[in-house]
C-alpha cells in the first residue's frame, strides 16, 4: 500500500513570514482573495467504500490520538470567528455522522459569537434518525452525496446496499427544515451517466437542489483520468435534452456552482466544474483537516500543523498569526491542467470536501 492510500499527510513545511503580508487581521491571499468559510474535516472514516474515492478493502484510518479532541477543534473555530473573519462552517469527513458526540460539537459551534453559519456534508447513512437533532444543534442546512436512484448501481458504485437509507435520511432532512437540501452527485462514464435528467427530476419532484459534481483527482487509487471524467458541458447537454435551463440570476459569489434554473424556476441545478470550468479566482476557503492540519486549497500539496502548536502550548494569538500566513502564500489554482500537476497525497477522504 503507497502512502497516499493509506492517507499521509502532504509536507508540512514551517510558515515563512512574508514582511509584504499587509496588516489585515483576516485570511487574505496575494491574490486579493479572502477567506471566510471554514471546512472543517471531523475524521476521515467512512462507512462507504464508493470506487471514485477509495479502495473496496477501504483505508489505514488515522489513529484517534491524531484526530483533535472536541476542545481542540472548538478552540481553532473561535480563533477562526473572533479572529480571522470565518463566517461560515461546514462540517465534513470522511463521513462527519461517524464522529462521536456530533451534535455537541455542532451546539458549541452555534453558541460561539459572532454566531457562523452552519453546514454538514455527509452520505445520509443514519441520517434519518438524526436530522432532527441536528437542526436543534444549529446546523442550517446540508448536503447529502447520493450518485444514483438505482438499488443495485448504488451498491456498485458505493460497495454497499444502503440505497434506502440515504433516501429515507433525505427525506429526514426536509422535514428537519435543514434546506435546502442539497444532492451532491458524481457522475462516472459507463456507470450512472445516463441517470443525469432521472436525478434531476427527482430532485425537482422532491424539493431539494441537485448539484453535479467534476470528478476530480482526489482518489486514494490516484486512478483517475481526465478522458474519463463527465465534464460540466456534457452534463448541460443532457438535461437540456429534458428541461430548459436559464442562468440563476443570482450573485454566485465565491460559491463553487454555477446555479440554473429549472424549467423556469424555482427550483434550481447547479453544476460544479472544478476541472473543466475552475472557480480558483473567487475562492474563499479554508480547511482544516481532522488532525489538525490547515489547507489553503483542496489540491495543496503542502500543510500547516496547527495541532502541534495546541498542543505545544502556543497562544490563540500564534496560531492566528500561522494561520494567516498560511493563507497569504495560496496559489493562484489548483493548476489541474498544468504539466507538472501533482494529484494531493492525501484522498478526499482524509481531506475533507
Amino acid at each position: 500500500m503507497t502512502a497516499s492510500e493509506l492517507g499521509l499527510p502532504a509536507v508540512r513545511r514551517p510558515i515563512s513570514r512574508d514582511p509584504a503580508r499587509p496588516a489585515d487581521p483576516r485570511l487574505v491571499d496575494t491574490f486579493g482573495r479572502v477567506a471566510t468559510d471554514l471546512r472543517i474535516s471531523l475524521t476521515d472514516r467512512c462507512n462507504l467504500r464508493c470506487s471514485y474515492c477509495m479502495p473496496a478493502e477501504g483505508l489505514d484510518w488515522m489513529p484517534r490520538e491524531e484526530q483533535l479532541t472536541d476542545d481542540e477543534l472548538l478552540r481553532l473555530i473561535t480563533i477562526a470567528l473572533r479572529d480571522l473573519g470565518i463566517q461560515e462552517l461546514r462540517f465534513t469527513g470522511g463521513e462527519p455522522l461517524l464522529r462521536r458526540g456530533l451534535e455537541g460539537l455542532i451546539a458549541a459551534s452555534a453558541a460561539l459569537q459572532p454566531r457562523p453559519d452552519i453546514s454538514l456534508t455527509t452520505n445520509g447513512i443514519g441520517l434519518a434518525r438524526r436530522a432532527e437533532s441536528l437542526a436543534e444543534a444549529g446546523v442550517n442546512r446540508l448536503n447529502v452525496s447520493m450518485d444514483t436512484l438505482q438499488q443495485e448501481r448504488f451498491a456498485t458504485i458505493t460497495r454497499r446496499d444502503r440505497l434506502s437509507d440515504v433516501l429515507d435520511g433525505l427525506a429526514a432532512a426536509r422535514a428537519a427544515g435543514l434546506g435546502p437540501v442539497k444532492i451532491n452527485t458524481v457522475l462516472l462514464r459507463g456507470v450512472n451517466d445516463d441517470e443525469a435528467v432521472p436525478l434531476l427530476r427527482f430532485a425537482v419532484d422532491n424539493g431539494y437542489e441537485l448539484r453535479f459534481i467534476e470528478q476530480m483527482p482526489l482518489d486514494a487509487q490516484h486512478g483517475w483520468e481526465r478522458s474519463e471524467m463527465i465534464t460540466a458541458g456534457e452534463i448541460m447537454v443532457r438535461l437540456r435534452e429534458s428541461f430548459d435551463l436559464t442562468p440563476d440570476p443570482t450573485e454566485r459569489g465565491g460559491a463553487p456552482a454555477e446555479r440554473w434554473l429549472v424549467d423556469g424556476g424555482p427550483a434550481v441545478v447547479g453544476v460544479i466544474a472544478s476541472v473543466t470550468r475552475p472557480f480558483c479566482g473567487a475562492c474563499d476557503r479554508t480547511r482544516l483537516t481532522a488532525d489538525g492540519q490547515v489547507r489553503s486549497c483542496l489540491f495543496a500539496r503542502t500543510e500547516t500543523d496547527l495541532r502541534a502548536m495546541l498542543r505545544g502550548g502556543s497562544t490563540d494569538a500564534e496560531i492566528a498569526d500561522t494561520w494567516r500566513h498560511a493563507m497569504w502564500g495560496k496559489l493562484a489554482g489548483h493548476g489541474i491542467d498544468d504539466p507538472g500537476f501533482l494529484q494531493p497525497d492525501r484522498p478526499m477522504s482524509a481531506i475533507g470536501g
